[in-house]
């Protein structure tokens, strides 16, 4: 098995981002993932990569403003753009509120799936912050949970919206 430093050189690019608003450049085989070059180049684990065929969501990341798995994206396809994973969450200020809630609204179990379905919910969050129920349900129906918080989430991700509101009208 070869590695990528005894790939040929026609296959190594050199790939420009922007991860958790810090410009980042890697080289890598063209046919690394997102997830991959997330995990194994820039040192990102908390983008976890559960089935990585795209059924699972574990690998959520938000990808200029949008949810994606990032196990169905390949890194130069990324190039230029923004990235934010679950590291990317937590500011100066301490944890985000959808990290807070979660853990008040006990939607924490094994943490597997987690940082795909915050990812999925911030980039919800972001676009709409007044979401019903509904839309949360929608926003992580492709992530799945095999402990089954799927109630605590919805009321964790509901809270969290109502803080963002309120600290945005403050």
């Amino acid at each position: 098995m070869s590695s990528d430093r005894a790939m040929a050189p026609e296959r190594i690019r050199r790939v420009a981002l922007t991860v958790n608003g810090e410009p980042r450049a890697i080289e890598l085989e063209a046919r690394r993932t997102l997830a991959e070059a997330l995990r194994l180049d820039l040192g990102l684990t908390g983008t976890k990569v559960g089935c990585n065929r795209a059924e699972c969501g574990s690998c959520t990341v938000v990808l200029d403003g949008r949810a994606v798995f990032a196990c169905t994206v390949l890194a130069v396809e990324a190039a230029g753009r923004a990235v934010t994973t679950v590291e990317g969450l937590t500011g100066p200020g301490g944890l985000h509120p959808l990290q807070s809630a979660f853990i008040e609204h006990d939607a924490v179990q094994c943490g597997i799936c987690i940082p795909g379905i915050l990812m999925s919910l911030k980039a919800l969050l972001d676009a709409m912050p007044s979401p019903t129920e509904d839309d949360v349900r929608d926003a992580v129906a492709g992530n799945l949970c095999r402990c089954g918080t799927y109630a605590n989430t919805v009321r964790a991700a509901m809270a969290a919206a109502r803080e963002l509101r309120e600290g945005a009208a403050a």
